[in-house]
């Protein structure tokens, strides 16, 4: 490539193309910087940069489709943040916060969430290349995300700034969470996506009281709201297959109809090709 082509390329490149990778650079400098924090030992910085990093990364994919800034090269470097961010710096938070003290078992532990992670986000990056699912089908991931599985695999730590009780650094409560959410991660399990989801009209004013409020919430008591919003996640998972189950089934209801209609010839009267009209005294 020449010199002139690399100067118009440059030229024609658009802010609105720039944003998100922006955002995706900062989500990963977030990530690096809760490693850092981590190696010193100051947990709740730890866990407040990773809380950044998963805000960033929610942000810069829906700026990407409002901007129309969606380009290959942004997925891959948003997967590549997402595996340092998600997979590799909760693990390492937690070796470091006790699953040191398992010895070898503590680090197979976190070894196996960093692994179940990336197959995750391998999973879903060839899911990107498959045909275009139905509309409702955009509802639901399958399985849980990397935010919400670093999220719940980082609940022990985050407890544990409230209590302030040294039950809860154990690898003893660490080591299950860390093995559910990792078989979680790459479970065929649909959750909600959250990203389509629709208020109704009659419930826009309650849902905007209820954001204050935890506005609210978060600065006076910021580690019992993530608590309250990472275990009102956790409810809400067994209500996923349900409704995945349920819109398919009237998805394939309502497909079923449209088929039986295409059988059904629009130019039959209901009369027998074969039969006699009838005569007009019979119909006297």
């Amino acid at each position: 490539m020449s010199l002139r082509d690399r100067s118009q390329g440059l030229r024609g490149l658009s802010i609105n193309r720039m944003i998100p990778n922006i955002l995706t650079l900062l989500a990963l400098c977030a990530g690096l910087t809760a490693v850092r924090y981590s190696l010193q030992e100051r947990w709740e910085p730890a866990v407040g940069a990773l809380v950044i990093a998963a805000i960033l990364d929610t942000l810069d994919g829906r700026i990407a489709r409002m901007l129309k800034g969606t380009s290959k090269f942004g997925a891959e470097l948003d997967s590549l943040s997402d595996f340092l961010c998600f997979g590799v710096t909760p693990a390492l938070i937690l070796y470091m916060w006790t699953m040191q003290d398992a010895g070898p078992v503590g680090w197979v532990l976190v070894l196996l969430y960093s692994v179940c992670c990336a197959l995750r986000l391998a999973r879903f990056n060839t899911n990107l290349e498959e045909p275009d699912p139905p509309a409702w089908a955009n509802k639901f991931f399958t399985g849980v995300p990397a935010p919400a599985g670093a999220g719940l695999v980082l609940v022990p730590v985050i407890l544990s700034f409230p209590l302030g009780e040294e039950w809860v650094r154990t690898p003893y409560v660490a080591g299950p969470v860390i093995v559910v959410v990792a078989a979680l991660l790459i479970s065929r399990v649909r959750t909600f996506a959250f990203k389509n989801f629709r208020i109704p009209h009659n419930w826009v004013l309650p849902t905007m009281v209820v954001v204050g409020l935890l506005a609210a919430l978060t600065v006076s008591a910021p580690w019992l709201t993530l608590l309250v919003i990472l275990l009102s996640y956790a409810i809400s998972l067994p209500f996923g297959p349900r409704q995945f189950k349920k819109l398919s089934t009237q998805a394939a209801e309502a497909e079923d109809a449209a088929e039986a209609d295409e059988f059904v010839d629009p130019d039959d009267d209901g009369e027998d090709e074969g039969s006699a009209p009838a005569s007009p005294r019979a119909a006297e």
